[in-house]
């Protein structure tokens, strides 16, 4: 039996969620965006989405039109992807850290129609109506637009604030999201309202309260930032959305009584750098997610920030899909946890037989994953497979069902014929006094196929040296583990927008630093 056109049920929208957040808690704060000092209760943030909804449709734009937009994170970003929903306009959040060329491509290749530029961003103005001649439409956040931009608060300003009159199916397109990832490749997945929606499934996990006061740094031009905004609207929850910077982070936590915060280690290792911390006692829990925990900042975290430590795992392809609590961490204080609520987790060997207590790939499914990769048949068949969407992750399951993260497939070391994890030489590399980031990559090598080698970012004022990073690898690693090529270098690790490093610029940096001898392992 099929269900038609005159079904009963509903449908999961982020329209709805803010909709509804608004009919339940009109009144109460809904965002604070720390960068502008504006406050928004539920009523406000939904009646400005409703406008934005009516502005854009008014523009002759048809649902499934293409909407690309370059903002930070502010409370326009969150309107925006809100209007997108109750319209069924289709999104596409740009990473306003990408040159203007690549911005150009990535419209070019979606298909946007209408663009929305944050001012600050508005020196890509130019190259974007000279190179995108699909883009018909133009919004500038901000004052002075220049031509032929329309202001944005102009068009709310003119725009009604009632429910747009659309009727949205779950299974609609909501937005691309896009990802450079680690390997160079970079890669765009459609999401749909469904996928979105399914969040809440991992908020379980996470113990979200309707008091709670989340802390969102994360950009939200990336799955992770909007993810959190949209747990905290469905639990009527108190957001504050602000632009990562580590001084400004402890100043809101003790401002606004922030209870959660999720970050990337990266982050929680710049605030650590601050020598006297304040007390930050509001904190319930501190969330980590994009890319594995080192010991030694989960327990410098513990110990100045939060006890509470939640751990999540997970790709923006597929969402959260384990979860850590504090009391898991007390047990099981390296592994990442168990699924979440409609995660299904597996760990496979070559042959896709699941395994337990052994390392191979994770692989997953959930309500929160994609089902492919846009235009691209040939990830599409590495990616999905047998059901399965396939991480390129390594981990091991336990005898209690606590999944372990050892790496990526990709980031595999083979010298000699030995597998070596770069991630298990990264955590000893942490522990170092003095090493503020790191990563290991395998550089080719003639005889060895490839060599070890740590690129290490000190502390400030801190001088190491590459033998002293190597005996103190000796101490605690078999000889084939210890890197057999240590740079340093003083600027930042390239990473991606959730915090994972993208090892391959690295290798291409690192490709003639120079040749250790005959590579071998000592």
């Amino acid at each position: 039996m099929t269900l038609g056109p005159r079904r009963s049920l509903g449908g999961m929208s982020v329209g709805n969620i803010l909709r509804t957040a608004a009919t339940r808690f009109p009144a109460r704060e809904a965002l604070l965006c720390a960068g502008t000092g504006r406050r928004f209760t539920f009523h406000q943030l939904n009646a400005r989405s409703n406008r934005l909804a009516h502005a854009l449709m008014a523009l002759s734009l048809e649902p499934g039109s293409v909407v690309a937009f370059i903002c930070s994170n502010r409370a326009e970003i969150l309107e925006t992807y809100v209007s997108l929903a109750k319209s069924g306009l289709v999104g596409l959040p740009l990473n306003y850290r990408l040159s203007s060329a690549e911005l150009e491509t990535l419209i070019n290749t979606i298909g946007a129609v209408a663009v929305i530029i944050e001012a600050r961003f508005g020196g890509v103005l130019g190259h974007l109506k000279a190179n995108c001649a699909a883009l018909a439409h133009f919004i500038w956040i901000g004052t002075d637009a220049p031509s032929p931009c329309l202001r944005y608060e102009e068009l709310l300003a003119a725009a009604p604030d009632t429910e747009p009159d659309s009727i949205i199916d779950d299974a609609a397109p909501y937005y691309f999201n896009l990802t450079s990832g680690t390997t160079g490749l970079p890669k765009a997945y459609l999401l749909t309202q469904f996928s979105a929606c399914a969040m809440h499934a991992s908020m379980l996990g996470q113990e979200t309260r309707p008091d709670d006061v989340t802390l969102v740094v994360f950009p939200a031009f990336g799955r992770v930032g909007l993810g959190g905004l949209i747990m905290s609207m469905i639990g009527g929850g108190r957001s504050v959305l602000v632009n990562f910077e580590p001084r400004e982070v402890v100043r809101l936590i003790r401002e606004e009584s922030v209870t959660l915060v999720w970050l990337v280690p990266t982050m929680a290792a710049l605030i650590l750098e601050i020598p006297v911390l304040p007390s930050m006692d509001s904190l319930r829990g501190i969330g980590f997610i994009g890319s594995m925990l080192p010991v030694a900042i989960r327990e410098q975290a513990s110990a100045r920030l939060c006890p509470h430590i939640y751990e999540g795992y997970g790709l923006q392809e597929a969402g959260i899909l384990t979860m850590s609590t504090p009391e898991d961490r007390a047990r099981k204080p390296e592994s990442v946890g168990q699924p979440v609520l409609f995660g299904e987790v597996r760990v496979v060997d070559v042959n896709g037989n699941s395994v337990i207590g052994e390392i191979g790939e994770i692989v997953g499914r959930s309500p929160n994953c994609i089902t492919e990769y846009y235009q691209s048949p040939a990830k599409n068949a590495e990616a999905f497979r047998g059901g399965w969407f396939h991480t390129g992750d390594l981990g091991r399951f336990d005898a209690d069902g606590y999944l372990y993260i050892c790496g990526r497939v990709k980031d595999m070391i083979i010298s000699g014929g030995q597998n070596v994890h770069s991630a298990e030489i990264e955590g000893t590399l942490l522990g170092l006094c003095g090493v503020s980031d790191c990563a290991v990559v395998g550089v080719p090598h003639q005889v060895w196929g490839e060599v070890v080698t740590a690129v290490i970012v000190t502390g400030k004022g801190v001088t190491l040296t590459a033998r002293q990073v190597q005996d103190f690898c000796r101490a605690t690693l078999a000889s084939f583990k210890v890197p057999r090529i240590v740079v340093f270098q003083d600027d930042p690790l390239p990473r991606t927008p959730t915090g994972k490093v993208q090892k391959f610029r690295l290798v291409e940096r690192y490709l003639d630093v120079g040749d250790p001898g005959d590579g071998r392992p000592h």
